[in-house]
């Protein structure tokens, strides 16, 4: 997380050396989509070269044996090892990746396409171009075809009249043909296969979305400010709420106090100090029958209540629009917030969501 927004990232295993006995262990190395790598420190793509470049991070243990494939390249189902250049290349192509780019692979899909349709000469260059673009220890799988590999290529890219790769078959004009057409059956497949998508997720917004809010749980030990923003969405903002026949300060003194079996347990709760107090007592006292299955329901209920109670909050819940909200603390169940591991269900998050989705209905024109 950086200033609130969530950076994607990838991960993988890598070799590291030890600076005391110049020993090679597994370590992970993460990726993220701002370019940033975090294995030996936080570094770049230029940095990642440098450290591979001078051993201390290394894709194989040097001692480990060197595996040789003596069938001809033609006939290999192995693709080509995998080097520090070609391991950067897929580094950057993870890049592209998670910042929603074509990466490598689409490009080379989308120049073969491209040749298909008008096979003419600076076409078919354009797709060699495109296919070494490919880390080379990806390029026999860049197709996704188990069966042919990226031998279709492979044959578009040799010359006719000569053999694919030195050692495979001799091409001709209608080996040439019979592979235009498999990528011309593959992009009609590919052209139904997106229509029938844009079918079944036809209510889908057409723009993206605003970049998630994030509502942090913060402490003001001075007071709060006189402009609280988005802390009106925490659970512990002081908001008076009627609710089931009770009024409450906050949403965390009703959740509390509707968990407890007793009444008494009830009134203490409604009547602490501070939504944080309310969370206190209630988490000591016995639960009632079923809460486990209630409690989303009436969380669901009190924010509903919060928001349409108070509009000036309401109008601060619509004001992030179509964002996702990641509501996060250290206070609450993971069930409640959203947190790093999977324990997190961030249901507050969403249930503010729903109750945003609500209030614009409300607001929205009636029709004639």
């Amino acid at each position: 997380m950086v200033g609130g927004e969530r950076i994607d990232g990838v991960w993988c295993h890598i070799w590291r050396r030890t600076d005391f006995s110049g020993e090679y262990y597994v370590n992970d190395l993460v990726l993220y989509a701002d370019g940033t790598v975090v294995c030996d420190g936080a570094t770049d793509l230029p940095g990642l070269k440098r450290l591979l470049d001078v051993g201390r991070l290394a894709l194989t243990p040097p001692d480990a044996p060197v595996k040789v494939d003596e069938r001809s390249k033609w006939e290999s189902p192995w693709g080509e090892p995998r080097t520090p250049e070609s391991f950067l290349l897929e580094v950057a192509d993870r890049v592209e990746e998670l910042n929603g780019r074509p990466a490598a692979a689409r490009r080379c899909w989308d120049a073969a396409g491209r040749y298909a349709r008008e096979p003419s000469e600076a076409n078919r260059e354009l797709l060699r171009a495109a296919y070494l673009a490919v880390p080379q220890h990806l390029r026999l799988f860049v197709l996704g075809d188990m069966d042919r590999l990226d031998r279709p290529l492979r044959i578009l890219l040799t010359d006719v009249g000569a053999h694919v790769d030195g050692d495979g078959p001799l091409v001709t004009p209608e080996m040439h043909e019979s592979e235009l057409e498999y990528f011309r059956r593959q992009a009609e497949a590919i052209a139904t296969a997106e229509q029938r998508r844009a079918a079944l997720h036809a209510d889908d917004p057409v723009t993206a979305a605003r970049p998630t809010v994030t509502s942090h749980q913060t402490v003001y030990p001075r007071g709060r400010p006189a402009e609280p923003g988005l802390f009106v969405l925490r659970n512990d903002f002081p908001a008076p709420i009627a609710y089931d026949g009770e009024t409450y300060a906050s949403v965390l003194h009703g959740y509390w106090a509707l968990s407890a079996a007793d009444t008494a347990d009830r009134a203490r709760i409604r009547e602490a100090p501070s939504g944080r107090d309310a969370q206190e007592v209630g988490s000591g006292v016995v639960r009632r029958d079923g809460w486990t299955g209630l409690r989303l329901a009436v969380m669901a209920g009190l924010l509903r209540a919060k928001f349409t109670q108070h509009p000036e909050l309401g109008a601060v819940l619509l004001g992030t629009e179509d964002a996702r909200i990641s509501y996060t603390g250290f206070s609450d169940s993971p069930f409640w917030l959203d947190a790093r591991d999977d324990r997190g269900r961030n249901w507050v998050g969403r249930l503010l969501e729903l109750v945003r989705s609500e209030l614009a209905l409300t607001q929205e024109p009636q029709r004639a």
